[in-house]
């Protein structure tokens, strides 16, 4: 179960802020839309810019989070993420390991990581404070080797992480939220669907207003 008691939620709508020059948006244009938008967590990814540019956009990152009230959470690096006073970390399959996460970190931040079959969420959920699955749809954001597992295998995820929140990502936008939200997954972890917005802050409002519909403490009400 989930080692830090003191994490805050991760319920709702997670807007990564991510690097790649491709996007329309630049990291702290996503994160300034995400938290117009309502958005629960910004999470900070890179994986061109040199640590010097990561912690700088970190920093300022979580000076717009937390004027807004937002968690700020950043990919891989749990110095950067101390350095830049985060909220919490995000860990992939091929990163230091949980366990390998000096204890002074993981007292001061809360730590998620990353799974893509029910194998790595039933490990995920023993150690973290909260599990990420997917690609759910497949993914625009990244060439990724793991084939998309599906609404119902989400849905096993959810059951098999509980009561660690869940976090669905991959492919998530405006038209397949409905079908995140009623899995019971904790959150949605959004891309493209803002990087790639016309008007990011109005789709980051829909995707955080539809997903808080109804719901308490990331779960729906019955």
């Amino acid at each position: 179960m989930s080692l830090n008691s003191a994490s805050p939620s991760v319920a709702g709508i997670h807007v990564l802020a991510d690097d790649d020059p491709s996007w329309k948006l630049g990291p702290l244009d996503q994160a300034k839309a995400a938290c117009d938008g309502g958005a629960s967590v910004v999470q900070l990814r890179t994986k061109y810019a040199t640590d010097v540019q990561t912690l700088e956009w970190a920093r300022e990152i979580r000076a717009i989070t937390r004027h807004a009230g937002v968690s700020f959470i950043l990919n891989d690096r749990f110095d950067l993420a101390l350095a830049a006073e985060a909220d919490g970390v995000h860990l992939g399959q091929t990163d230091l390991p949980l366990a390998r996460v000096p204890s002074d970190a993981r007292r001061r931040l809360f730590f998620g990581v990353s799974t893509h079959d029910l194998d790595q969420v039933s490990s995920a959920a023993k150690k973290a404070d909260y599990v990420a699955f997917g690609p759910i749809f497949g993914t625009r954001s990244k060439v990724s080797p793991h084939a998309a597992p599906g609404i119902e295998a989400l849905k096993a995820a959810v059951q098999l992480a509980h009561p660690v929140p869940l976090v669905a990502i991959g492919g998530i936008g405006t038209t397949n939220i409905s079908a995140i939200k009623n899995t019971g997954a904790a959150g949605a972890a959004v891309i493209s669907a803002i990087a790639q917005a016309q008007d990011p802050a109005s789709t980051a409002r829909t995707l955080s207003e539809f997903f808080a519909k109804n719901s308490v403490d990331g779960q729906e009400k019955k």
